[in-house]
């Protein structure tokens, strides 16, 4: 198949997706086209606002759409890596331990509210996340293909949180907000049906082995040497500015690339271009930039300010 034709099979299997979700959540096209975007991009996701604004709905809508086995952690104080990962039982028939595999084992995992747990239950998440396997008492267990974290977490200064550490940060390809719905918006979502039954009611739109050629076609739209030289750039300039604390990852660098391949091919491009890498790069980095002087500036103000400084090859 053609890259074109394989491109623009992509882009029409991905967009039924984006306008079931956005049917249940009113007046976030821009937010779940970036959500496909992390998800086709093989990365995880971190949804981070104020409760009762749409999060857990959103990754619930996704999950639905998506048609992937699915499985959600409620993160809380007391929870404990084995509530998660698994534990092994001994079984008196066999005089044998077996291991039970915890929520982790699903296609798609909603972590919500991830940091109201302790930093030693968030650390169950680490190994998943990046190698798609998790290790349990010396052995390792293979989790299913394909795979996602989705998580939610509610803001910093709020009672009952622990703050996810630099290292787990780095490791969501992606960090979006929702914020409150416009006025006309939240009319219509006053006058509307119950958002969870509508949840209830859709039907998978995608199968497993779609969503693993949606991803494989991502990973072949093309990006030419001056959108390198540009990802390289924006790069360069957070590690070397006196204003950061420290600059981005070489993982962050590689998800740049990841995501705007997979926003280029969703809007039907076949290259990138710079306006593909424009678009995904506050998502992608915000959640990994601080200031040193700790100035008071939104991690999505410092992304925006860097894509006004770095100019185009």
């Amino acid at each position: 198949m053609a890259d074109h034709d394989r491109l623009a099979r992509a882009k029409a299997l991905a967009e039924p997706v984006i306008s079931c979700v956005g049917e249940i959540l009113l007046g976030k096209d821009h937010e779940i086209r970036l959500a496909m975007t992390c998800l086709l991009a093989r990365g995880h996701l971190l949804i981070e606002d104020l409760p009762g604004v749409g999060k857990t709905l959103f990754a619930r809508s996704l999950a639905g759409a998506l048609g992937l086995e699915f499985r959600r952690i409620q993160f809380t104080s007391d929870l404990l890596p084995a509530d998660v990962i698994g534990v092994s039982v001994f079984e008196q028939g066999t005089n044998e331990f077996r291991f039970h595999p915890g929520p982790l084992f699903a296609q798609l995992v909603l972590a919500d509210e991830v940091n109201r747990a302790t930093p030693k239950a968030q650390s169950a998440l680490l190994e998943a996340m990046e190698e798609h396997q998790v290790t349990a008492e010396g052995v390792t267990y293979d989790l299913p293909e394909p795979y996602f974290v989705i998580a939610t977490q509610n803001p910093q200064h709020q009672i009952g949180t622990f703050p996810l550490p630099e290292s787990q940060l780095d490791r969501f390809l992606m960090r979006l907000g929702l914020g409150y719905p416009g006025e006309v918006l939240e009319r219509e979502l006053l006058r509307g049906g119950d958002r969870r039954g509508m949840i209830k009611a859709l039907k998978p739109l995608l199968t497993a082995e779609q969503l693993t050629e949606l991803q494989a076609a991502a990973s072949t739209v093309h990006v030419a040497e001056p959108l390198l030289d540009y990802a390289q750039a924006l790069i360069a300039y957070t590690r070397q500015s006196p204003e950061f604390d420290y600059g981005l990852s070489p993982r962050a660098a590689v998800d740049l690339l990841a995501a705007a391949r997979a926003w280029a091919m969703l809007n039907g491009h076949r290259g990138v271009r710079p306006e593909d890498l424009k678009a995904v790069f506050p998502a992608v980095a915000a959640h990994r930039l601080t200031t040193r002087d700790h100035s008071g500036h939104q991690p999505e103000e410092l992304a925006q300010q860097l894509l006004e400084r770095v100019p185009l090859p």
